[in-house]
């Protein structure tokens, strides 16, 4: 360093003096390290001064956590003293006063102190004192906890508890935490934690408490390790008990049915283990058991006024039970109108699209045939042609020559002549009469009884 960095050190180094303002002369990064049992460690120290214009003096030295100190190091820049005991298990970083720990081992955890006197050159009768102080823990990774449960096998809702353990085979400063279906447990008042949150208690256990168990394991070294998951299962009920049938018409407690018709009853509850269920008759004051299962079958022509039912659940392992009764009423329920809208509205869209699928078609036809046949021309000379003409079928002149075969008389009564001119085909097919002051012509038809064999001959 020339002349003018020397000054301005100088200049620095004396304003420090008169301010006594605090200079940061050394930094450590980290003043806490979490070291790996077996592995190398690092307590790095950065100095911020010009070594080669400076003289240092120091030492590290170790109180552990029983209290007792060691000396592990002395240095100066020009030499360093390593303690006999920490010569191969130590490494100084010169010059940085950095130290090095080979391999930890539990004897290495506690707090090391680093004392540092640094005089420059340019100033006479000045000392500056540096000290710090590294906390080092030493842990051992945490292995695969285990989880147990007592007692083994599923328990009973409001009658038992239950105790949770999680323990590691190896892992130092272990911190546990407790889930079920994969979500955190806290304290309650039915659940309780050990000091170190190794032990969950449930007392009592309740329905909500069945799940998954496990726990995780973890330390400053060692990121959460889970557990096997166990389950745990809890007897209880039976709770919110139902009677429901799909037919009939139910109001509140009473259900009413039409005269004839047959009706099923289910009756359900939560439970575990599933429940045994009775279904019980009440009529004129007597009270008798139909049948056991959740399903009952009624035939309404058997009832002859209102009668009361009973569904009764009863879970043999909690030994609780519940009851839900209804009334059986028969009465007509007309034309089942309600139905038939509901069933409707369920098929509105298919009914919809259906309909509108034929209205499109019948439209498209409709397009067809007027562009094609042209109907109101065909209309037009049906109208128009001659009512003989509309009526007659239409002939070639040859195809009717068996209708036409006969014997004719003509019979003349005295007129006009001249009009009486016609062919024997056009007066067979006279139909009425034209005019009074004409001649008419009375024609009459022999036909042979055998026409094709007339024919022949």
């Amino acid at each position: 360093m020339g002349a003018t960095g020397g000054s301005a050190l100088y200049v620095c180094s004396l304003l420090f003096i008169l301010t006594e303002a605090s200079s940061e002369f050394i930094h450590i990064p980290s003043l806490v390290h979490h070291g790996v049992e077996g592995k190398p460690l690092l307590l790095s120290v950065e100095t911020r001064f010009p070594l080669d214009e400076v003289e240092i003096q120091g030492t590290w030295s170790l109180t552990r956590p029983s209290g007792s100190r060691s000396t592990l190091v002395t240095f100066t820049k020009a030499a360093t003293i390593t303690d006999m005991m920490y010569r191969n298990h130590l490494v100084f970083r010169e010059p940085n006063v950095s130290l090095q720990i080979r391999e930890l081992t539990p004897d290495d955890e506690g707090d090391y102190h680093l004392k540092l006197n640094i005089e420059f050159h340019n100033r006479t009768g000045r000392v500056i004192k540096e000290e710090r102080t590294v906390h080092v823990t030493v842990d051992v990774p945490v292995s695969s906890p285990v989880i147990e449960k007592s007692p083994t096998s599923a328990v009973v809702e409001d009658k038992a508890n239950v105790t949770w353990r999680c323990s590691v085979e190896n892992g130092t400063r272990v911190v546990f935490q407790w889930l079920r279906d994969n979500m955190a447990l806290a304290p309650s008042d039915r659940y309780h934690f050990s000091q170190d949150n190794s032990t969950l208690f449930i007392s009592p256990v309740r329905k909500e408490d069945k799940g998954t168990y496990s726990c995780l394991a973890s330390n400053p070294v060692s990121r959460g390790r889970p557990s096997r998951a166990v389950d745990l299962n809890v007897y209880y009920g039976p709770y919110n008990l139902e009677v429901n049938s799909g037919q009939g018409l139910r109001t509140g407690e009473v259900f009413t049915i039409n005269p004839g018709e047959l009706v099923f009853f289910e009756c359900q509850a939560d439970s575990n283990p599933p429940n045994s269920y009775v279904w019980i008759s009440k009529s004129r004051n007597v009270t008798q058991v139909i049948t056991e299962g959740p399903r009952l079958e009624v035939r309404s022509y058997r009832l002859a006024q209102a009668e009361e039912y009973l569904c009764r659940a009863f879970n043999n392992v909690t030994q609780k039970q519940d009851e839900a009764q209804f009334t059986l009423v028969v009465a007509s329920l007309g034309t089942g109108k309600e139905k038939h809208t509901q069933e409707g509205s369920s098929l509105s869209p298919l009914a919809a699209i259906t309909v509108s699928s034929l209205f499109i078609i019948g439209c498209m036809l409709l397009v067809f045939i007027r562009r094609t046949c042209h109907p109101k021309r065909v209309l037009m000379s049906i109208y128009n042609r001659p009512l003989t003409e509309q009526k007659r079928p239409h002939r070639s002149g040859h195809e009717d020559a068996t209708e036409d075969f006969g014997i004719y008389e003509f019979i003349s009564i005295p007129g006009k002549m001249e009009s009486a001119q016609a062919s024997c085909r056009s007066l067979a097919r006279l139909e009425s009469v034209q005019d009074m002051h004409t001649t008419i012509y009375d024609v009459i038809r022999h036909v042979p009884e055998t026409p094709t064999h007339s024919l022949l001959q």
